[in-house]
């Protein structure tokens, strides 16, 4: 099989998947007590109950289960995701309205990741059993054992109010204003904590295991800089194994937005998921769980492909 037809079949596999997981995300919110009209008519007391099932009625809420899953289904694939009903605003105009917010905080998170873990973890590798291999695994197992959401509330207690330097509160400014990377610097940081944890020890481990082998013997011998060993032989090896490491941490970081977003209010679409099932927004929250979905999928794909390109060794015959 060639690298294109892999990849073929890879984007094939998404339709099921995102397939079952839309049925089992249908499911469990059906599965909670009251639906989205309750919450409107608890916010607004004046709405008779005549309007109350007028309500219900234009948006098929009376309707069986698997009719209402198969109404929502047959729209999206008209590319009709629903919409909102506590403010009547259609479902796509809100996800392209956050997605931009969730886009740039998990960049940022990404980017602090790769920055942080691939330097230290050759520097671990190169010190190995020295005392700065021994502090990069204590501060890699320690941002590995803290939660999102504690990291998070720690930032904001030391620098916002401690400190005072950063704000609290979500940007003020547009997402390309450059006081926004401002407010980045807080969220991005949890964000990325984690993942850049993980990387280096990765990094590390991996780094540690190829310096051993019989090339990297060979090419000290030929009397090669060991600056040269390192950055040209060993971290090219080294680098396949944490491309696809970093991949999949790409998946992991979309999916932490979510904690991240409720705790600094960040307006991107894991706040936006939240406040929907809390609503029990049903359209909007089948809507973000597929995104979040489709980018895991992808961010799985583009790990597969980065590992084929790195090591030309590997064919997928």
């Amino acid at each position: 099989m060639s690298l294109r037809r892999f990849i073929v079949k890879r984007l094939l596999l998404v339709f099921p998947i995102l397939f079952g997981v839309s049925v089992i995300t249908f499911a469990l919110v059906q599965l909670t007590p009251g639906d989205p009209i309750d919450v409107v008519v608890a916010l607004n007391p004046d709405i008779s109950p005549a309007e109350e099932a007028r309500l219900r009625a234009r948006y098929g809420l009376n309707d069986p289960i698997w009719s209402q899953y198969i109404q929502w289904l047959t729209d999206v694939l008209r590319g009709d995701f629903g919409t909102v009903i506590a403010t009547d605003r259609a479902v796509s105009d809100v996800i392209v309205e956050r997605l931009p917010e969730t886009i740039a905080l998990g960049l940022f998170g990404w980017v602090f990741a790769v920055v942080i873990a691939i330097p230290t973890g050759i520097y671990a590798a190169v010190r190995k059993d020295e005392l700065g291999d021994h502090v990069s695994r204590f501060v890699a197992l320690s941002g590995i054992s803290i939660p999102n959401f504690w990291l998070g509330l720690m930032l904001i207690l030391v620098g916002s109010l401690i400190v005072g330097a950063w704000p609290v509160l979500p940007p003020r400014k547009p997402l390309y204003h450059p006081e926004t990377l401002w407010y980045l610097l807080l969220p991005g940081i949890t964000i990325g904590t984690a993942s850049a944890s993980t990387l280096m020890r990765i990094m590390r481990s991996s780094m540690a295991e190829e310096m051993n082998k019989e090339y990297v013997t060979a090419a000290r011998a030929k009397g090669l800089p060991e600056r040269t060993v390192v950055l040209k032989h060993v971290l090219r090896n080294s680098l396949i194994s944490v491309t696809t490491v970093a991949a999949f941490l790409t998946a992991s970081i979309v999916a932490g937005s979510v904690v991240v977003e409720s705790v600094f209010g960040w307006p991107g679409l894991g706040q936006a998921l939240v406040g929907a099932v809390r609503n029990r927004e049903i359209d909007l929250i089948l809507a973000i769980t597929l995104f979040i979905g489709v980018a895991i999928i992808l961010a799985n794909l583009a790990a597969d492909i980065m590992y084929a390109v790195l090591d030309p060794r590997i064919r997928y015959d």
